[in-house]
């Protein structure tokens, strides 16, 4: 199974694409979607859409895990970043691909062991479980690794392939 994580945004939208098979990741790729803080909004939505579009064709992934989004104390910053999170699940969808959506506290739980771990925690476990020499920068990557490896645990459970099959 081919997985797509992504950290969603609008200025930095950090992606990973880890091949999971046999409880074994395979790293394929990361890094991050960045766009100018200049440009217009618009225009950064069709930047986002275009270079995940670009993703999508390369890595074929059969699953996106993706951040379910929640409400802070700026609207503002939570109906942009909304905006870039529909492009992003458009492109997905566009390529055929799954949409998984986790709360930051399940990925934590499911890479970390512990709900409430600090971010540095997560990035160190990014490292040593796919064996990477660094932990990957910029902390968007990480997430979205995390994402990526969530799913797979979540997946694999029994608990994860029976909410699969509720929400159909």
């Amino acid at each position: 199974m081919i997985i797509i994580g992504i950290d969603p945004g609008y200025a930095i939208i950090g992606y990973g694409v880890l091949e999971y098979s046999g409880n074994h990741f395979n790293v394929l790729d990361y890094g991050a979607v960045t766009t100018p803080a200049g440009l217009p909004f618009n225009r950064r939505l069709e930047m986002i859409y275009d270079e995940l579009d670009a993703l999508f064709s390369k890595h074929k992934p059969d699953v996106m895990a993706i951040e379910k989004l929640f409400y802070n104390t700026n609207a503002k910053t939570v109906i942009d970043v909304a905006q870039a999170r529909g492009v992003t699940v458009l492109a997905a969808q566009k390529h055929g691909a799954q949409i998984a959506e986790y709360t930051p506290l399940q990925v934590k739980q499911s890479v970390v062991g512990y709900g409430r771990a600090e971010k540095k925690q997560v990035q160190e476990m990014m490292r040593i479980l796919l064996k990477l020499d660094k932990i990957p920068k910029p902390d968007d990557t990480a997430d979205a690794l995390a994402m990526a490896i969530c799913h797979a645990h979540t997946s694999g459970s029994l608990a994860g392939r029976l909410g699969r099959y509720m929400n159909k």
